[in-house]
């Protein structure tokens, strides 16, 4: 036993891993179906967990209810994210999961007990966010590759409800990828998962959330838009339910989102 442990470890630490937070609301938490989740092969893909300072096999339920974030009820897009990247690269993943559902962008939009990315709000998510990534990145000793974002629908009912407008929304979006890139690495790349629509409500918050999100993505170096179809899911029958993604929708989603990244990383390199 203590042989094969000491096999698992030194191929871990022998092959090293490509790290990448996987932070937002409901949707980047998961709330879809483990059962039909993606299976990744052992040793290829794995999640970091706080409490246990230590790197897990990746699979659904991703994620845990540590430093205010939650997880996967019960399946996510992360492991068709590990598996898909690990299959074109030959790299190990490393998922630190960092989300929680109804968590806003903006402090105008938060809902009690959901809390902000913002600076000011009643439940902080972003230093959790940071602590989390640092332990991470201590623990694998390597600085992290990227953030896998998929957030806003809180926003966009905030705009549909006139509380926040499209550009409050947008300059926020953009402080926060800045605070993101000062703590963690300048130049970080920001891979962002397009908001999707709420069956039964006003697109027009939403279409205008997905706007920002582009400008965002066209303003900032690094900051890609790497899925963008979710406004198609209700049609495909790809929604669990008004807001959130079913499973078939967030293993499509991981796995395109996985492609665009190593496009864009083999083109930076």
């Amino acid at each position: 036993m203590k042989w094969i442990l000491f096999s698992m470890l030194f191929s871990v630490n022998a092959m090293g891993q490509t790290i990448f937070l996987a932070a937002g609301q409901s949707n980047a938490v998961g709330m879809a179906d483990s059962a039909a989740s993606v299976q990744c092969v052992p040793g290829t893909a794995f999640e970091y967990r706080y409490k246990a300072n230590a790197l897990v096999h990746l699979k659904d339920p991703v994620g845990a209810p540590d430093l205010k974030f939650e997880q996967a009820q019960t399946g996510s897009a992360w492991p068709a994210f590990g598996k898909a990247y690990h299959d074109l690269t030959g790299k190990q993943v490393v998922i630190v999961p960092a989300a929680r559902g109804g968590s806003s962008c903006h402090y105008k939009a938060e809902l009690e007990e959901n809390g902000t990315w913002d600076t000011t709000g009643r439940l902080l998510l972003f230093d959790s966010a940071l602590v989390k990534a640092r332990a991470a990145m201590q623990l694998c000793k390597k600085p992290l590759s990227g953030i896998l974002w998929s957030q806003g629908e809180r926003d966009a009912n905030a705009v549909n409800a006139g509380q926040l407008t499209p550009a409050e929304y947008e300059e926020q979006f953009v402080k926060l990828i800045e605070r993101f890139r000062k703590e963690l690495g300048a130049g970080l790349p920001f891979y962002i998962i397009q908001t999707g629509h709420f069956t039964g409500h006003s697109d027009i918050g939403f279409d205008n959330i997905r706007k920002a999100q582009e400008h965002v993505a066209a303003r900032l170096k690094n900051v890609f838009i790497v899925y963008s179809q979710t406004v198609d899911f209700a049609a495909k029958n790809w929604m669990q339910d008004a807001i959130h993604y079913n499973q078939a929708a967030l293993n499509e989603i991981g796995a395109v989102m996985a492609r665009q990244v190593v496009l864009k990383e083999k083109k930076k390199t």
